[in-house]
């Protein structure tokens, strides 16, 4: 006798999409959207930036109506949405907003996902930072707890300690979740499935983040195939259409009428967007050695950013500075490059240094100003007389024709900086600061709201560039793809610097650990510079020899700066090219001077 067994009923979807349509004008965003979040999914959302990414979200969490189609969430399941602007009016304090869809004497939940994310739930509204707004809609949403967690940008305004915090409370959740993010490492190390959006299409790929990009080139390599071979077969029916009149007296309506239908099918197909034409370039050389920190120290009230520091950056150094937010990351760029004098310790700057900012804030752009007005208005980058072109490395440039280098389009160019998304903004900044020429990069967390592609090539570029390059940035992807040095700031005035980008600091961390009483750490530089000399294994000589070498070397870079200045004159060796002879023989010189004592200065430093 056979038992029998009921049929296995598969589970609902906790959240399902069907015949979803939205157009905002223009082309569609989507178009017959069907999409389902089943119990334990844990999906990557990707896609350029303006796709439609943080649009299909807010379909999802039922705050936007799609023109055709429907939502269905089954009775009892909550669906969960990170608002990147959060509305907080009505509230005293960031905790009282947190808390705000906690039963009473739930309270304690905001507490402890406020530890982990690092925000103070006592901080007043009208007191609160844009991250601080962020950190407290994370806050309350992970402590609502809902069924489907929709994460638009989590990882934005977050240090790597809180990110890490906020891994290890997704991969041990249960609960189903969506996230956009820029954050390579966060979507690898989180996903399991894949939603692509590409020209209101959107694609799913039940695998993780790790594999999206070879995917996505796959899917595009096929696109082209396809559309190749329809153009050739557009260009051969197109051919029979000229040629067969002579041919017969009466042409195949059919094929004419098929010729027609391709001709709308090709006409019909989005083209992909573009990459931004992301360009840097290096004007002058600098002198090889950038910034030398001696002995630096600054503290505020009772906080100490730095103490004790020793650093020293060299001419296409790319160094990295981490630590937890508000640990003073921005501070001590702004002591390296002379912005602000320290409490204790110097700071020298080498020779012929061109300094481009790229600001966290973005303070640089005005909210109220076109875009237009945002590069005209650069004295840096206008042109005399001309009211419709900017100055882009040396050239002058029509300003839409530049504004279209970074993806945006001619109808933007008149629109506020207020209205652009975050992404956008980052884009705007890119373009006014890749127009000039330098030779020192400041950037400060230039990862936010940037697509993939976008920092896939803005790494491309960074490597390319032949100057030196100073990142804050809580990213670990993009550190590891560009750093050579990172400086880690723990708090408390401690800073270490070690080689290479995050990994290699997560590397050799634990071992400097364990050797702690064996070696002293980089990051409590001496406060007595002759004792720890003592330490070093240089002579007496030798250690007088190392302190005096970087005034000769600043010496000889000034004298090479002074006589290249000479040399640039192109009359000079007409009008006196005895002078001329001179100051070359001069140069050369200096030259091989300058080289021979930044080599012995490497190799006493290495000694010491």
């Amino acid at each position: 006798m056979v038992a029998y067994l009921p049929p296995i009923m598969a589970r609902a979807p906790l959240l399902q999409l069907s015949g979803i349509s939205l157009t905002f004008g223009g082309n569609p965003v989507f178009d017959g959207l069907d999409l389902a979040i089943q119990q334990g999914d844990r999906i990557a959302l990707v896609g350029r930036n303006g796709s439609g990414k943080s649009t299909l979200m807010k379909v999802m969490a039922g705050l936007v109506e799609p023109d055709q189609g429907s939502r269905v969430v089954p009775p009892g399941i909550s669906v969960g949405y990170m608002e990147q602007d959060p509305d907080l009016s009505g509230f005293a304090t960031l905790g009282e907003y947190a808390a705000a869809g906690l039963e009473p004497g739930q309270e304690y939940r905001v507490e402890m996902v406020a530890e982990g994310l690092k925000f103070r739930p006592e901080v007043t509204i009208e007191n609160a930072s844009g991250g601080e707004r962020r950190r407290a809609a994370l806050a309350r949403l992970l402590a609502e707890e809902p069924d489907v967690l929709l994460l638009d940008e989590p990882t934005n305004h977050l240090d790597i300690h809180a990110i890490l915090w906020l891994e290890e409370q997704l991969r041990s959740t249960r609960t189903a979740f969506v996230m956009i993010s820029h954050d390579r490492a966060f979507l690898k190390a989180l996903s399991k499935a894949t939603l692509w959006i590409d020209r209101g299409q959107v694609r799913r790929r039940e695998s993780g983040f790790d594999g999206f990009e070879e995917w996505r080139d796959t899917v595009w390599a096929e696109e082209d195939e396809a559309r190749h071979k329809l153009d050739r077969k557009i260009k051969a029916e197109a051919k029979w259409a000229v040629e067969g009149i002579s041919a017969r007296r009466k042409r195949n309506q059919g094929r004419v009428r098929a010729l027609a239908a391709l001709r709308a099918e090709r006409s019909s197909q989005i083209r992909r967007q573009g990459t931004a034409a992301l360009e840097l370039e290096a004007g002058q050389q600098s002198g090889k050695r950038v910034i030398e920190a001696k002995g630096l120290s600054l503290a505020f009230a009772d906080k100490v950013i730095v103490r004790g520091l020793e650093l020293r950056v060299m001419r296409g150094d790319r160094v990295a500075f981490v630590g937890p937010n508000g640990v003073g990351k921005t501070t001590l760029l702004r002591l390296l490059t002379g912005e602000i004098a320290p409490d204790q310790g110097t700071v020298s700057l080498g020779t012929n240094l061109d300094i481009a900012v790229f600001d966290q804030t973005r303070a640089q752009l005005d909210p109220e100003a076109s875009l237009w007005d945002s590069l005209t208005n650069d004295p840096q980058m206008q042109v005399s007389g001309a009211s419709d072109q900017v100055m882009v490395r040396g050239a002058p440039r029509h300003v839409v024709g530049y504004l279209k280098d970074f993806l945006f389009d001619e109808r933007q160019a008149r629109a506020p900086v207020k209205s652009l998304s975050g992404g956008e903004k980052a884009r705007l900044l890119l373009a006014r600061i890749m127009a000039r020429e330098s030779n020192l990069l400041i950037l400060d967390e230039p990862t936010n709201d940037l697509d993939v592609e976008t920092l896939d090539l803005l790494q491309d570029v960074l490597g390319d560039y032949p100057g030196t390059v100073l990142l804050v940035s809580h990213d670990r992807d993009f550190i590891d793809r560009v750093a050579s040095i990172t400086v880690a700031m723990e708090g408390q005035g401690r800073v270490l610097v070690y080689p290479g980008g995050w990994s290699d600091y997560q590397a050799q961390k634990p071992v400097e650990a364990v050797a702690d009483e064996i070696k002293p750490r980089l990051a409590e530089v001496r406060e007595e510079p002759k004792v720890a000399a003592k330490k070093s294994g240089l002579s007496f000589t030798e250690k007088n020899r190392f302190e005096t070498l970087p005034g000769v070397i600043e010496k000889l870079e000034s004298e090479l700066g002074k006589l290249g200045e000479l040399l640039a004159d192109d009359t000079l060796y007409t009008r006196d090219p005895v002078k001329f002879a001179k100051a070359s023989e001069m140069m050369a010189e200096r030259q091989a001077k300058l080289a021979a004592a930044e080599e012995e200065w490497m190799e006493l430093a290495d000694r010491a």
